[in-house]
């Protein structure tokens, strides 16, 4: 294999339960080595507060510089009390955050899918979300996180202000509205843009930017807006009107996870950040599940692992081109899950069993055989 053509992966195991569920990850990369003849380059390293007690800060300078160098990153989770008295520019989030800002990662995605096992485990009746199948993208690298001015200043009487900018330029707009119009391309062809510009100038320019990107490039995909609360209020109603949601930073943020409960666990959803194309392609990526470190069950065997894993099928999707792998992951995870297999988090399916972590790896590898 030629080095235009190597599969380079730098895993970030991170804090808490990430070690647990990416070592179920690192079984399914090797399973598709012995069966399918796809070689990872693969390296691993330290995140979060695994970073922190080790260099003194949550992502090392020779840990950006692999992830800047490789295709993609794959991240378990950061976090846990044992960091919450640092001061905040030490916190093991500000290394998820680099990652993020230095390898310029503006499009998270964050599918919403509802595994038909799993359609009762909705706070929403089955019929609403049985079969759901969207996809939220989110401008990550601008907005109002990371607008000037911001901070906490006091005025001559005592009083205190935060500020935070909501800010965004053209070219942050068009970039995100044309990874959304791309996605829509490959599912359902409909793109649905989210903003609030009844009440905010960016968001009249939010609207008028993804307009100008459909009208110049993408006429052929389905576009239509929605202010962002309505959209809330749409999700929990008729998801499923939904094919590609996209959104700014605040708003992807509430959004998402929103949607995110409509399937039933936070814990089974995977997420991609996407950048730029490299110089063979690709574009810089890091891919990491939605689920926090779950402190409380770290080392217990107890956590779910498919988020993590779905998130490499991410990988193999947009990272690599390889669409019919990916198809055998998602494939798997949901004949384990229509067999009534569960981890602790899912609680006990009628008739199934309830395994550890690595028995639910074990499970989704024999899965993966099956389909082979």
């Amino acid at each position: 294999m030629s080095s235009a053509d190597s599969m380079r992966l730098l895993i970030l195991p991170g804090d808490g339960i990430g070690a647990e569920v990416m070592a179920e990850v690192r079984k399914v990369v090797d399973w598709f080595a012995g069966n399918r003849g796809l070689e990872f380059e693969v390296s691993e390293d330290l995140v979060g507060g695994a970073a922190y007690d080790v260099h003194g800060v949550p992502l090392s300078d020779e840990t950006m510089a692999k992830a800047q160098a490789v295709d993609a990153v794959l991240l378990g989770a950061v976090g846990g009390p044992k960091y919450d008295d640092l001061d905040f520019s030490l916190k093991p989030e500000r290394g998820l955050l680099r990652l993020r800002k230095e390898m310029d990662l503006y499009a998270n995605l964050r599918p919403a899918q509802c595994f038909d096992a799993l359609a009762d485990y909705s706070s929403l009746k089955r019929e609403v979300v049985a079969g759901l199948d969207i996809m939220i993208v989110r401008e990550l690298t601008s907005g109002m996180y990371f607008g000037e001015p911001r901070g906490i200043t006091e005025l001559n009487d005592g009083t205190r202000v935060g500020i935070n900018t909501h800010r965004y330029t053209t070219e942050e707009i068009r970039r995100v509205a044309r990874s959304a119009f791309e996605l829509a391309r490959k599912r359902q062809n409909r793109v649905c843009s989210m903003e609030k510009a009844n009440v905010m100038e960016a968001g009249i320019l939010w609207r008028e930017e993804v307009e100008h990107v459909h009208a110049e490039e993408y006429p052929d995909v389905e576009l239509s807006h929605m202010y962002a609360d309505n959209g809330a209020m749409q999700l929990v109603r008729a998801p499923k009107q939904f094919d590609v949601i996209v959104t700014d930073n605040l708003f992807g943020d509430i959004l998402s996870d929103c949607a995110a409960m409509l399937t039933g666990s936070l814990g089974m959803l995977p997420s991609a950040s996407l950048g730029a194309p490299m110089a063979n392609g690709r574009p810089k990526a890091l891919y990491e599940p939605v689920h926090g470190s779950a402190p409380d069950i770290a080392g217990q065997g107890k956590a779910n692992p498919i988020a993590c894993i779905l998130s490499f099928a991410m990988a193999l999707r947009y990272s690599f081109d390889l669409g019919e792998e990916a198809d055998m992951v998602e494939g798997a995870v949901e004949d384990v899950l229509a067999k009534g297999v569960r981890t602790a988090d899912l609680g006990q399916a009628e008739g199934g069993t309830t395994v550890s972590t690595s028995g639910m790896g074990d499970a989704i590898l024999d899965a993966l055989s099956s389909r082979a």
